[in-house]
């Protein structure tokens, strides 16, 4: 559920994107940064991200959203290329540039004409350690994210329900914190607090270097090392494990804010790859959440929407990728004349289904052709190519995963489903977050949100 980068990862999958055309070559350079590169000729077109290993799930409380803080002061210059230049550059040079922030990394990207990937290299391997954090820039770029943040969350009712769902739904995990951060603690980030993250996380050995396109991995290597090789090593301290507590009861909560519509989100704590007891469990959840919610004929919609007519919009989320175990949620709005209670009870008969009853051969092979439809569909992109390697990579899962993904879904069996469910889609490990409709009172503020580097 985290940044709701897929409705399930299962049907918007990165993985096995890699698979499309030639294998991935990597390289680890002496300073530790590991460089990954996958050779796509279909365009004379190159893709290049840098994934550091640190995102929201990292920070302590008092600084929470300053990896994302940070990811805006990057683009604010180094002494050799003041702000604006980066991305200027890049633009005068045909290309396109971004970044973002999620719970468990944050990553920048450029994508060029082919032959100008060495200027790619040369940017980023100077903010890497040459960052120049400014007061005075910070200040500015403190606007941008607040407003950044009222923008996508506090004016928007269904953010702020899956913002308070997350703060009550986990006890000690750093999942609990928003990725752009509480508000008090934007408003006093200090230029010293920024120094020391930045200072902390941003080193070769605790980046990955991830290039797709029309390259040769060779050339690439020896960019890497002409231009990242010669930068110094950082002193990276492992972060202390961040279990969350066991729950022992349902966990409701009321959000009161201006909306049209009421809607409800369920959540069941699950573990995800790193944290199953057996990785079998955590593939066995991404066929059940694809199972609810896999397009228009899975079981949400075509029971909720159409069939009952009870709804008029639902939806699953289960994210097998993430660093630290996290939820698996279904959330749904209430047709006209219907309650989030009434719907509440609907979605729970779904998951006694699952419980009590095997899925059909049928059903479960539909699924699992829709697993290698989307497979197929990413592989067209170079940039979800190398996203889903930077990913891997990141989390700690290793790039090699990806080889995995499409024979682990198909060795899924209906009794796996069906022990994934009774083990933990259990009340115990529930909680509910409703969204109480406010009457809208104003109009919409005009957008003033200017912060165009973070893309999701």
């Amino acid at each position: 559920m985290r940044m709701k980068l897929a409705a399930a990862l299962l049907l918007t999958p990165f993985w096995g994107a890699q698979a499309a055309s030639g294998d991935v070559h990597e390289q680890t350079l002496s300073n530790g940064l590991k460089v990954l590169v996958k050779e796509d000729h279909r365009s004379p077109v190159a893709v290049s991200q840098v994934w550091y290993k640190v995102g929201s799930s990292y920070e302590p409380q008092g600084i929470t959203g300053i990896s994302h803080m940070l990811e805006h002061m990057m683009f604010k210059g180094t002494q050799a290329f003041p702000a604006g230049e980066f991305s200027r550059i890049i633009a005068e040079n045909g290309g396109q540039e971004n970044a973002f922030t999620g719970d468990d990394y944050t990553a920048y990207f450029q994508t060029v004409e082919k032959s100008r990937l060495e200027i790619c290299f040369k940017l980023e391997a100077d903010r890497m350690r040459n960052l120049d954090l400014r007061a005075d820039e910070l200040t500015k770029e403190l606007q941008v994210v607040t407003e950044e943040r009222r923008m996508r969350t506090d004016d928007q009712p269904h953010a702020k329900l899956l913002e308070q769902f997350n703060a009550v739904a986990f006890v000690n995990s750093p999942y609990r914190n928003p990725v752009i951060g509480w508000p008090n603690d934007i408003a006093n980030y200090t230029v010293a607090d920024l120094q020391a993250w930045y200072q902390k996380w941003y080193a070769p050995n605790n980046a990955t270097l991830v290039v797709v396109g029309d390259v040769s991995a060779d050339a690439v290597f020896e960019l890497a090392k002409r231009y990242f090789g010669v930068l110094p090593s950082g002193e990276i301290t492992p972060l202390k494990p961040a279990l969350e507590a066991p729950q022992s009861g349902v966990k409701k909560v009321t959000v009161k804010a201006p909306a049209k519509l009421p809607s409800v989100l369920l959540g069941y704590k699950t573990p995800v790859l790193k944290t199953a007891e057996s990785e079998k469990e955590a593939y066995a959840l991404e066929v059940l959440a694809a199972l609810l919610d896999g397009g228009e004929s899975a079981r949400l919609p075509a029971r909720l929407v159409r069939g009952r007519e009870i709804a008029v919009s639902v939806g699953a989320g289960y994210d097998l990728s993430s660093r630290l175990s996290s939820v698996l949620t279904l959330d749904a709005t209430p047709a006209q004349g219907r309650n989030v209670y009434e719907l509440e009870q609907a979605l729970k008969e779904q998951v006694d289904l699952l419980r009590d009853e095997l899925v059909g051969d049928e059903e479960l092979q539909r699924i699992k052709a829709q697993v290698l439809a989307k497979d197929i569909y990413q592989k067209d992109s170079n940039f979800y190519q190398a996203m889903e390697l930077g990913m891997l990579e990141t989390v700690g899962l290793g790039w090699r995963k990806a080889d995995e993904y499409v024979d682990r879904i198909h060795r899924v069996t209906p009794e796996q489903v069906r022990d994934a469910a009774r083990k933990y889609l259990r009340e115990d490990n529930l909680t509910v977050a409703y969204l109480d409709p406010q009457p809208i009172t104003e109009a919409p503020k005009p957008a003033k949100f200017t912060g165009g580097h973070h893309a999701f």
